[in-house]
């Protein structure tokens, strides 16, 4: 399957990480359940996918209201890496986005815009030998309002020194693809995991 570029001259590109430069959704989903699982907490899989951009502890507080809990988020954020990293040896890149890594490489900068921790997003790309494509990265805490609002990638336009109307953004979610529309930024939705084969 190959991904449609919109028409234009882009000076950039912008992607989100997970299940857009690496195939981690399904690995995340899998340490959420075990993290929640401690503290009794219910995560639907189509939730987690629709919420995907959001970052981890927006998401523990977000649970905690909606299901009456109280659990730690700082103690579930970090138990959730842990149980992340132990199954990144089976992370794999998205072939369909790795093609326009490999073919823009070198012509045009890139930037990673994620709701995840800088860790985390190190983590995967170092594991498939990609931190040194991108020229910076906007990760959470590194800005205040989280998709679909536009400031990550605002913010990685800014750092790149390429207008947002020059920039293309990678993402996989409906939260992604409304925060480079509110940006100002053309964008390219990846299909999740089954939709791909």
């Amino acid at each position: 399957m190959k991904l449609k570029i919109p028409a234009g001259s882009f000076r950039a590109y912008l992607f989100d990480c997970d299940g857009t430069i690496v195939d981690s959704m399904p690995l995340h989903f899998i340490a959420w359940q075990r993290a929640l699982d401690e503290w009794n907490c219910h995560f639907d899989e189509d939730l987690f996918y629709a919420w995907g951009g959001k970052p981890i502890a927006e998401i523990i507080t977000i649970l905690n209201q909606q299901q009456g809990l109280d659990m730690p988020v700082e103690t579930v954020v970090e138990q959730r890496e842990v149980y992340f990293r132990e199954l990144l040896p089976q992370l794999q890149a998205v072939p369909e986005v790795m093609e326009h890594i490999e073919n823009q490489h070198g012509k045009i900068p890139f930037a990673v815009v994620s709701g995840s921790t800088r860790d985390s997003v190190l983590s995967s790309l170092n594991l498939l030998d990609l931190a040194d494509r991108f020229e910076t990265m906007v990760c959470a805490g590194d800005y205040k309002m989280s998709k679909p609002h536009p400031e990550g990638f605002l913010m990685a336009a800014e750092r790149l020194g390429v207008p947002p109307e020059h920039c293309l953004v990678f993402e996989d979610t409906a939260l992604g693809i409304q925060a480079a529309t509110a940006a100002g930024m053309a964008s390219v939705l990846v299909p999740k995991p089954s939709e791909r084969r």
